[in-house]
């Protein structure tokens, strides 16, 4: 039977690579995304546009559109990145990304839920900016304060889903070329979403709720 695995923010960049790598798997792939473009026509069987996950409303409609489906693996990708220094904090900005980037996976795992089964695997991808340990340059307030939540969030939901058998782990892709870094990352998408891929084929239920660099390192709280 093929395996089905959707992502949120697939239409270009992480998102894009990685259903583009799931695809040539030969898995099922369901795109979800505010727009849609042209390489995820390609790489996805399905494509679920008009999902802004930060709305209750919208989260609730994909749900609905995505009611009979039994999902493998669920990839939370959708994020945003704004920089704030001290002195020029910009409150709605940090808000903002708490809500992309943290509170918005929360929501998309709760409503996608019932379609989640033993054996299922949740993919939140994070940072190592959300690290509080590894913070040595300071900075990026709402940024690293939504992914340290996106974290708290993710090792929550590990302890939760464990006794039926979901297991979940939180993801840094690395440093990548994409926009929301004006492509100045030290690797590709494909490179990361390579490493990503192979992070879900190896979580268990035994390092479910584990913080993993794409490239096998584990990351520190």
């Amino acid at each position: 039977m093929t395996s089905t695995v959707v992502i949120t923010g697939a239409n270009r960049g992480i998102g894009l690579a990685l259903a583009e790598q799931y695809h040539q798997a030969g898995w099922r792939v369901i795109g979800v995304c505010r727009e849609s473009s042209d390489a995820l026509q390609v790489a996805a069987e399905r494509i679920i546009e008009g999902i802004d996950v930060t709305q209750p409303a919208s989260v609730a409609a994909l749900a609905s559109a995505l009611q009979g489906e039994s999902l493998d693996v669920l990839i939370n990708n959708a994020g945003l990145l704004q920089d704030e220094s001290l002195g020029q904090l910009d409150f709605d900005s940090i808000r903002t990304q708490m809500e992309i980037n943290a509170y918005s996976p929360l929501r998309v795992c709760e409503a996608l839920l019932p379609l989640l089964k033993k054996g299922s695997k949740i993919a939140n991808i994070t940072s190592r900016m959300g690290s509080i340990a590894d913070n040595d340059s300071g900075g990026r307030y709402g940024y690293r304060a939504s992914k340290a939540a996106l974290n708290a969030f993710g090792k929550s939901l590990a302890m939760d889903l464990k006794p039926q058998g979901i297991a979940v782990a939180q993801l840094h892709p690395g440093y990548v070329q994409t926009r929301m870094v004006n492509f100045g990352g030290h690797i590709s998408p494909q490179e990361a979403a390579a490493g990503i891929v192979a992070r879900i084929e190896a979580l268990t239920l035994e390092n479910s709720g584990s913080f993993w660099h794409s490239n096998g390192e584990r990351l520190p709280w």
